[in-house]
């Protein structure tokens, strides 16, 4: 009698289990924090656990948009998959780190647009000669990224002339702080309209260029019901990591020898896009391009048009006052090169690997130039 064969049945250490084992970070960071272990060992537990909490709700929303049609999958994906850089950004903003809430824009627009659309690009064309998706759909975002550029310009060359003309005018610096509070206000609410005449040619008047956004097949009422049940308890659960990571920031940073903008655009913003690396890359090796697309660049849209003028309406309510759009000339520079590339990219309707690749090497390069910047 011949023995059986050993079941050769999936470990726990399995590559596709492992994103699952760092949920254990979360009670670590809970632990950290409650032990007063360092801002070191709190930011980096918190920083860990947000990144399977974020998959889980890509996942989710993933189930919820696939019952729902192509648009508002789509919606969907870009929402939830920026919710962890939008709790990051309010937990900053009502302790008033208002240079690492900028910096978390900046960092999720770049990261969005580069980091996560290179990695899609090279993991679906590894395969492939090239990748097709629809030209149309791509000019759209394109157009409305290069809006969000507009908009960080505007306000810093105002501060650079305006700022220029202190010495000959009578405005005083505090009222020129005035100024480009108002300033950042109204442009904040010109974003926004954008936003929602964005949502209206997705999901209305051109949901046809976006039939691709959404999954083959319907996901049962049972599934859903998990799948938004599974998204409440990792939202909460971000938000409280969140604050941990937050309340961290400071000392890790200083630890690390980093800058809070560093922090802010590399750090901060890798890790509030877990949720996007891992849809748009799995979806991409399905040659789903167009969905890739649309997680990438819609999502880098979502940051720029929706999350920051809202962050500058929620500011208005905070103690420490509102915020306003300045950036660093060196965070719009960046934001700019980025929009450009992705304009490059998405101009012909087709990709290949090598130019993911050129993606990242932009994204390394700016990534350096952070790290330096003092």
């Amino acid at each position: 009698m011949s023995a059986t064969p050993a079941r050769t049945g999936r470990t726990l250490l399995a590559p596709e289990h492992l994103p699952k084992l760092l949920l254990l970070f979360v009670p670590l960071a809970a632990l950290a924090e409650a032990a007063h272990w360092g801002g070191m060992a709190v930011f980096a537990f918190a920083g860990l656990a947000i990144i399977p909490l974020a998959g889980l709700m890509g996942e989710s929303t993933e189930r919820i948009a696939s019952r729902f049609g192509a648009g508002v999958g789509g919606l969907l994906n870009a929402t939830f998959g920026n919710a962890a850089e939008f709790i990051i950004a309010i937990v900053a903003l009502q302790r008033g780190l208002f240079e690492v809430v900028k910096a978390s824009l900046t960092g999720s627009i770049i990261g969005n647009a580069l980091l996560v659309l290179g990695l899609s690009i090279v993991a679906g064309g590894a395969r492939r000669e090239r990748l097709s998706f629809d030209r149309a759909a791509a000019a759209a975002g394109s157009t409305l990224l290069a809006l969000a550029a507009v908009a960080l310009v505007v306000p810093a060359l105002f501060h650079l002339f305006a700022g220029r003309d202190l010495a000959s005018t009578a405005l005083s610096p505090a009222r020129l702080a005035a100024l480009e509070r108002g300033l950042s206000l109204e442009i904040a609410v010109v974003l926004f309209a954008a936003y929602l005449l964005s949502l209206l040619f997705s999901l209305r008047t051109h949901r046809h260029l976006y039939a691709g956004t959404a999954g083959a097949h319907g996901a049962g009422a049972g599934s859903v019901r998990r799948a938004a049940l599974t998204l409440l308890v990792a939202t909460a659960l971000v938000a409280w990591m969140s604050e941990l990571l937050v309340g961290a920031v400071d000392e890790a940073s200083h630890a690390l020898g980093l800058t809070p903008v560093f922090v802010g655009v590399i750090v901060v913003a890798v890790i509030g896009n877990a949720a996007e690396h891992s849809t748009a890359v799995l979806v991409a090796m399905k040659n789903q391009m167009d969905l890739a697309l649309n997680i990438a660049i819609g999502s880098s849209i979502q940051i720029a048009l929706f999350v920051a003028p809202v962050l500058v309406f929620l500011s208005y309510a905070f103690a420490h006052g509102p915020m306003d759009l300045l950036f660093t000339p060196f965070e719009v520079l960046a934001v700019a090169i980025a929009v450009g590339v992705v304009n490059l990219v998405a101009q012909d309707g087709e990709t290949n690997w090598l130019e993911g690749a050129l993606l990242l090497a932009v994204y390394l390069i700016l990534g350096i130039a952070f790290y330096f910047l003092p």
